[in-house]
């Protein structure tokens, strides 16, 4: 077994006494079925990211996917019976985030809900397609990222920059 499929997939086993079952749990979001697969997901990323980023920090932009790289394994152990690899559940985790980037004010944005409309609504349309694409892992990553807009709602990352009363 090579060291891809070692350590950057989710298997559908609980094995608590392997330390790299712990690892793989997370680290499945580091693996990809092929370099199309990690550029279609680093091309989101790489547009969503900073955005989410500036609005609630690096460290909570790391805690959110590390968070839905752990749910979504765990999903994956506990109901289905296929290995799970990529950063799709993370990407979606972002396009979900990114369109509540501007709810405040409990007023649900229109981009949050066509965006559940479009993408969301693919997904579970995905869910009868027998197609080797893990339509719930998007689905869950979606949830996941909702989550964290409706609970970090209108909420600003402490910004690290000199206020106008600062010396330079």
């Amino acid at each position: 077994m090579n060291i891809g499929n070692n350590y950057f997939v989710v298997f559908p086993e609980w094995d608590f006494s392997n330390p790299a079952w712990y690892f793989r749990v997370v680290s499945h979001t580091m693996g990809h079925a092929s370099t199309e697969h990690l550029m279609g997901n680093m091309a989101f990323f790489l547009l969503l990211g900073p955005i989410v980023e500036e609005k609630y920090g690096s460290k909570h932009l790391l805690l959110m996917m590390i968070t839905t790289a752990v749910i979504t394994g765990l999903i994956q152990i506990t109901f289905f019976n296929v290995p799970l690899l990529g950063a799709s559940g993370i990407v979606f985790m972002l396009i979900l985030l990114v369109s509540l980037v501007n709810f405040k004010n409990k007023e649900i944005p229109l981009t949050f809900v066509l965006i559940v409309i479009i993408y969301i609504g693919k997904e579970i349309w995905g869910t009868f397609e027998q197609d080797n694409i893990s339509h719930s892992t998007h689905i869950i990553g979606g949830i996941v990222g909702a989550g964290f807009g409706f609970a970090l709602g209108g909420k600003k990352a402490k910004s690290s920059e000199p206020t106008s009363n600062s010396v330079l």
